[in-house]
């Protein structure tokens, strides 16, 4: 009798590439309602510019390479870098930009790296900061969000899609009238003009629709990465030292100087802390591998996120700090490499 065999291993993969893709994308849902529910139609538009653009450049790259476009495709790796680059975008973004920052992610960030499982970098960050350098008033264009949802967004389907085609709006329209400062970059505004943390607060857009949507959209992220957690499609080291981290130095400089340092509550629901720890620095490709190499990482993160939120020249400072991090993953991997079992 002949015994078919199959080289090692021999277990069965219970996750492949594009089940975790798809699970993370899944993950994703309930803040993306809730961004379209407050800040109206842009999200819808940045997603398709974002993924059409990842999915042609994807199919061009892997046909100049000669590797198989199909499988490429399909595992869903293109599509989610689009995704976290569309949730990063203002929802007023024109389509050149979307489309700029989607084509470097997959070309130059992946594949001159050598494609997936090669890249150094995260390639949604990277697109990310090739568009905030290149075009920052327009990364600027924050829709007003509306109260709860229930009023209507300040430019409908129609005035919202003319104005991503074009960049255009529509007659005695200014965009004082439709955009709004993030907190992060009212806070960053403020203390430029010597305010206190307590006069900034008394002002738009906090204590308004615009600090509420931030809240549930925020609060919705950390839902999904929980999911992720609970579902072992990411592991607890990155989220959990990057957060804790970014939480333990914020509350040292509210302590001691609570008139210019926001204190953790602030910090993890304002901006992109909460999906740069549970979807963006816990890709497995740029992320360190080993368990403390994870923790250092996180950690690392947390503490550049800080400072460039702190003191350097950008409101949020999640997307600079990852690539930052990228860079120190080689290293990391190598001086925490675990010791075998017997040596």
């Amino acid at each position: 009798m002949k015994f078919e065999t199959a080289p090692a291993p021999h277990l069965p993969v219970r996750a492949g590439v594009s089940r975790l893709m798809r699970r993370v994308l899944w993950a994703l849902v309930p803040a993306g309602v809730a961004h379209l529910w407050f800040f109206g139609p842009g999200l819808a538009f940045n997603l398709a510019v974002a993924v059409g653009t990842a999915l042609a450049a994807e199919a061009l790259m892997l046909h100049l390479r000669g590797r198989p476009v199909r499988a490429g495709l399909a595992d869903g790796s293109a599509v989610l870098a689009a995704v976290l680059l569309a949730f990063a975008l203002p929802p007023l973004t024109p389509w050149w930009i979307t489309a700029t920052g989607s084509a470097f992610a997959m070309v130059v960030a992946k594949h001159l790296y050598g494609g997936l499982g090669y890249n150094v970098f995260n390639p949604a960050m990277a697109g990310y900061a090739v568009v905030l350098v290149s075009f920052p008033g327009s990364l600027a264009l924050w829709s007003v969000a509306a109260p709860g949802g229930l009023a209507p967004p300040p430019l409908d389907l129609g005035q919202t899609l003319a104005f991503t085609l074009t960049g255009r709006l529509p007659a005695q329209v200014g965009f004082d009238a439709i955009t709004q400062a993030t907190p992060l970059d009212a806070m960053r505004s403020g203390l430029g003009q010597l305010q206190t943390l307590s006069e900034i607060r008394a002002e738009a857009p906090f204590g308004g629709p615009g600090e509420q949507a931030w809240l549930w959209i925020n609060g919705l992220v950390a839902a999904g990465g929980l999911w992720l957690l609970w579902t072992r499609s990411i592991r607890w080291h990155i989220p959990v030292a990057m957060l804790g981290t970014l939480a333990l130095l914020s509350a040292i400089a509210a302590g001691m100087d609570g008139d210019r340092f926001p204190g953790p509550f602030v910090q993890l629901f304002s901006g992109a802390a909460l999906i740069g720890a549970f979807f963006i620095a816990t890709d497995p490709v740029s992320a360190a591998t080993t368990r403390l190499g994870r923790l250092i990482y996180g950690c690392g993160i947390g503490a550049l996120t800080f400072a460039i939120r702190s003191w350097g020249g950008y409101p949020d400072g999640v997307a600079f700090a990852v690539l930052l991090m990228n860079l120190a993953v080689p290293l990391l991997d190598r001086h925490t490499r675990p010791r075998p079992f017997g040596t």
